[in-house]
């Protein structure tokens, strides 16, 4: 199947330009809610943590507003301090779990989700005040952040999957990771920053999308005209007649409408609302339980 342009008009209220400018912070939030409630199970007791759930979800339901997402931004090592106290305070009630590996490992997550969570919040802080500034980034942070973002996943899949790099460590329920990114002088690369959110969701989306020991592959390209950017995989597949809709805000694909996902459902909506926002073009090409590819091409100023 060729790829086809992505053409129709993509009409935003404010409240969901919000949710897709605060995308990374609710998939955060939501792997966040989802590792609370795992803990509590894990304590014996799985209204434990409900208040900490409570206010994540707090969080979440005011991320629509830009201006209180922005505080909560702003606000985010309350949040860290608040969980982690009441995480260690809820701990202390069930000493027979003390040192049990199951319920470190979920501690572990937490502090790592947090890690997460504060880099995101920067990136988004920054981008606020200049929301059109291109950034030069180094290829090697991009990689490294990317390579953190594949970490957390694993982890978080608390070893039903794992990733790997090298197509030779492939087991059967591994997924296989390919990642390029090239620039004129190997080093760095010009981009608007929130192109990193673009290509943390749409490398999301084809792992979400794709069984485990399927492929993807992405590549970041600065041609010195133009940035490139490609991300495919061995997945679902996207039906033909949806090629189109499936970048509207809220549209999930009929053959995985189904699918319980921890994420927000709003990747590709962002990843083509940023390609118009910054004069680009995207392409899908898709086919069903052969995998899918988004291509974005953005000019540069």
């Amino acid at each position: 199947m060729q790829e086809r342009e992505i053409t129709h008009d993509l009409t935003l209220t404010d409240a969901q330009a919000s949710l897709l400018d605060m995308h990374s912070i609710l998939n955060i939030l939501s792997v966040l809610r989802g590792t609370l409630m795992l803990l509590g199970d894990e304590l014996g007791d799985d209204e434990a943590l409900e208040p900490a759930i409570e206010q994540v979800l707090g969080v979440c339901d005011e991320l629509a507003d830009r201006e209180k997402a922005l505080d909560h931004a702003r606000g985010v090592e309350t949040l860290r301090t608040a969980v982690l106290t009441h995480i260690s305070e809820t701990r202390a009630r069930y000493p027979a779990t003390e040192g049990r590996p199951e319920v470190d490992d979920l501690v572990d997550i937490v502090v790592t989700v947090f890690e997460v969570l504060r880099v995101r919040v920067r990136e988004i802080l920054a981008r606020a005040e200049h929301p059109e500034r291109w950034d030069r980034c180094e290829i090697s942070v991009l990689e490294k952040n990317l390579a953190e973002f594949f970490a957390a996943v694993e982890k978080n899949a608390q070893g039903r999957y794992h990733v790997v790099y090298n197509i030779a460590a492939q087991e059967r329920s591994d997924y296989f990771v390919h990642l390029d990114i090239e620039s004129p002088d190997g080093k760095h690369i010009d981009m608007p920053p929130v192109l990193q959110d673009v290509f943390r969701d749409l490398v999301a989306n084809a792992r979400k999308y794709t069984a485990p020991g399927g492929d993807i592959v992405a590549g970041l390209m600065d041609d010195g005209s133009r940035l490139r950017l490609v991300v495919e995989d061995s997945g679902h597949g996207i039906p033909e007649s949806e090629l189109e809709q499936v970048v509207d805000y809220g549209h999930r694909a009929a053959n995985v409408g189904g699918k319980k996902t921890m994420g927000a459902g709003f990747g590709l909506t962002k990843a083509y609302f940023v390609t118009k926002q910054f004069g680009g073009r995207m392409w899908i090409r898709s086919e069903i339980d052969r995998g899918t590819r988004v291509s974005i091409e953005i000019p540069k100023p």
